[in-house]
């Protein structure tokens, strides 16, 4: 497992063949998984949802909720520059726990280790919703009704640097007031921002 927490800024016995393997193995569980629950589903429809499950966005979140940045065996630049935090490199470590679980127990263990981890995505995911993020359907929202685009604003940040909350304003013209995000990244705290800002302009509109 040490390897598997190992960035290769820290030098030899890095976690990148392991990345390898657990994303593979992630990528066949949550196919198999979704083909069950969604019998009647279209190809294009689970290949859309599994690409939601396992981008890096969903895998850098399911390692903040486990705290894996904690654990991280990064080189000093990386340390300095905040790698512990940095999405690409806590979804990388994850496929790679994921690559040592399957290795060490054999596949039904990591299988049942990635079904663990994805319950409650799995079992709310929904093959009728929009998979675009809020932001991205704000914007798209405003195009289309030819409106300026949003701005995001800073309001604080707070916490160590390794479990910092974010919270950031978004303003859109048509509303009195800006709608607040509050999360532990500025990513999320904007895509907060932004669904609850889409979300009064529809009820404004109807």
């Amino acid at each position: 497992m040490v390897r598997a927490l190992t960035h290769r800024s820290a030098g030899g016995g890095h976690n990148e063949r392991l990345e390898f393997l657990g994303d593979s193995v992630l990528n066949f569980v949550v196919a198999q998984a979704l083909y069950e629950r969604f019998p009647d589903a279209a190809e294009g429809v689970l290949s859309r949802l599994r690409a939601s499950l396992v981008r890096e966005s969903t895998l850098a979140d399911i390692s903040r909720d486990l705290n894996i940045g904690d654990y991280l065996h990064l080189g000093s630049g990386e340390l300095k520059s905040g790698g512990f935090r940095r999405g690409s490199i806590l979804a990388d470590a994850l496929e790679a726990i994921i690559g040592a679980v399957l290795l060490d127990g054999g596949f039904d263990a990591c299988k049942a280790f990635i079904l663990g981890l994805y319950k409650d995505r799995i079992s709310n995911v929904d093959p009728e919703d929009n998979l675009k993020d809020p932001k991205s359907r704000l914007q798209e929202y405003l195009q289309a009704h030819k409106c300026p685009l949003p701005d995001y604003q800073v309001l604080s940040v707070e916490g160590d640097p390794h479990e910092q909350v974010f919270q950031i304003e978004c303003t859109v013209e048509g509303l009195d007031a800006g709608t607040v995000g509050v999360g532990r990244s500025r990513r999320k705290a904007e895509q907060l921002a932004a669904k609850l800002a889409l979300e009064k302009l529809q009820v404004k509109k109807q």
